[in-house]
């Protein structure tokens, strides 16, 4: 098979993988998509058992126009494809003073609900505040980060074309050197108003107190543009994207593990895989851990490029345990989406992300889909989704020993919080989800749930770039490359890599023409 017919190969058909796939299928490119599971969709997958389902990864989609420009790469429309209902309140939040706050869309009416909640402390006309630099900071987001490969701030900017005061004011406005969990704290003086606040970086599984300020561009991204619920569930968008995929002309293979990306005269040319079968290749798409392609995938002589020595190996962000809980009777006090938030804002980080242990009062989330589905439970009852976060992996941490102690740490504090006292007795399913599961279930680094750990005040934001410099032919897509973790972000990142992809291609097939 010569270079000019061979396929360009994707690796893992996650959310990213089905974007990038989609995307260059659309562009008229021969695509072989290649994922090690026997399903499509990675974290987004589904759980059924006792007439109860479950999204097991991501419960939250924000930003559905980027999910809309991928179908219509393919020529589809986003409504023929996805029934997306717009959820609100977006969240409701619980404390242990039996507080309860609802976040919702609308600026005005929060502030109102903000001052209602803690009178006199201004954390309304504060959290408005925040909230007008975020959308600045979204703003400039969108100008200067999203779109396009990028793994540092040279890519961001064009110094000679860009700099003027507009962009020397948009720069500045990106607080750098601060982190988001001081920026919250400037404008927002009530811990609990200012914990719900943090908990929109918690998208990308890191510390508000460790994470850039830029990072509070989310803020806006969810209050202006939405939360939204695909019916079906989150499984419907990886089943509409492969649908897709398939019709575009993408070759699906499941079961088709990557053992090797190789590599001839400086470029990507094959992949082989655990069978033993090797496929020639025009590029590779990896939907792999970024970390873990580079470590496990790519020829020793260029892994250095994304860890250049063992005292700069990547940080991974948090992981999770969840648990999938079949109850026979739902609590009609919770939201779609709540939260159950910790008594001790640093206290729950500090466990997490400098000591690696787990907190010994966790936030816990929660989805309670049947209120807005109700397919995902028999009648009356509820598909419930109890997200904590916990450390990534260390050497010393065992799940099955630790899960039991755990599991009552978790619900004590549900009932606790939130009220849900009786959780036990309406249990009539349960599964769960461990770090060490996630780490072999994805093929992510140490069972990180987000990728990369977004921390450092400077360079936080950025992740490894979607376009490999010293391995032509080679580009990265998912949660630990750019733009980064969340579901938009994710599907972002396919299409950036598909997108770097088809513009090197189309430039070298001018080149040699």
């Amino acid at each position: 098979m010569s270079e000019s017919t061979s396929p360009v190969a994707v690796i893992g058909g996650g959310l990213a993988g089905l974007a990038a796939a989609v995307t260059l299928a659309g562009r008229g490119h021969r695509v072989i998509l290649l994922e090690a599971n026997e399903w499509l969709g990675g974290k987004a997958a589904v759980l059924e058992g006792e007439g109860f389902r479950f999204d097991m990864g991501p419960t939250i989609l924000t930003l559905p126009r980027v999910l809309k420009r991928v179908f219509a790469e393919a020529g589809c429309d986003i409504a023929a494809e996805l029934d997306l209902v717009r959820l609100d309140p977006q969240w409701r939040c619980f404390w242990d003073d039996g507080q309860v706050l609802d976040l919702v869309g609308d600026v005005d009416a929060m502030v109102s609900n903000i001052e209602r909640f803690a009178p006199g402390s201004g954390a309304g006309r504060g959290y408005r505040r925040y909230l007008a630099q975020s959308q600045r900071l979204h703003g400039i987001s969108e100008n200067f980060f999203f779109w396009k490969s990028v793994q540092g701030i040279g890519d961001t900017l064009d110094v000679r074309a860009n700099m003027n005061l507009s962009t020397l004011s948009d720069v500045l406005a990106l607080r750098m050197g601060q982190t988001l969990g001081g920026v919250v704290r400037r404008h927002v003086d009530d811990a609990r108003v200012a914990q719900m606040v943090d908990h929109f970086v918690q998208y990308v599984g890191s510390n508000p107190f460790a994470a850039p300020a830029v990072l509070g561009a989310i803020a806006d991204m969810q209050t202006s543009e939405g939360i939204w619920y695909p019916r079906g569930g989150m499984g419907a968008v990886p089943a509409a994207l492969a649908r897709v995929a398939r019709a575009a002309g993408v070759e699906v293979r499941t079961g088709a593990a990557v053992e090797a990306i190789r590599s001839e005269h400086g470029r990507v040319s094959a992949v082989t895989l655990a069978g033993g079968e090797t496929i020639r290749v025009r590029a590779v798409v990896s939907n792999m851990d970024a970390a873990r392609t580079y470590r496990e995938l790519v020829p020793a002589a260029y892994r250095s490029e994304l860890e250049p020595s063992p005292s700069k190996q990547v940080e991974p962000a948090c992981s999770g345990v969840v648990f999938y809980l079949g109850l026979d009777r739902a609590y009609d006090h919770l939201a779609h989406h709540s939260f159950v938030f910790s008594r001790d804002a640093h206290e729950e980080f500090e466990h997490i992300y400098t000591r690696g242990e787990l907190a010994p009062d966790p936030t816990c989330y929660l989805a309670a889909p049947a209120r807005t589905d109700p397919g995902v439970a028999p009648a009356g009852g509820e598909a419930l989704y109890v997200l904590v976060h916990t450390p990534y992996l260390r050497p010393h941490h065992d799940w099955k020993r630790m899960l039991g102690a755990y599991r009552k740490v978790v619900f004590a504090k549900l009932a606790r919080a939130a009220g849900l006292k009786d959780l036990e007795s309406r249990i009539v399913f349960e599964e769960h989800l461990t770090p060490e599961d996630i780490h072999r279930r994805y093929r992510v680094l140490n069972g990180a749930i987000y990728g990369l750990a977004s921390h450092g005040r400077f360079i936080g934001a950025f992740k490894p770039g979607n376009r490999r410099r010293r391995l032509p032919g080679l580009y990265l897509a998912g949660g630990a490359a750019h733009p980064g973790p969340g579901m938009p972000m994710v599907l972002m990142s396919g299409w950036i890599a598909a997108d770097s992809l088809d513009a090197d291609l189309r430039a070298a097939a001018k080149a040699a023409a």
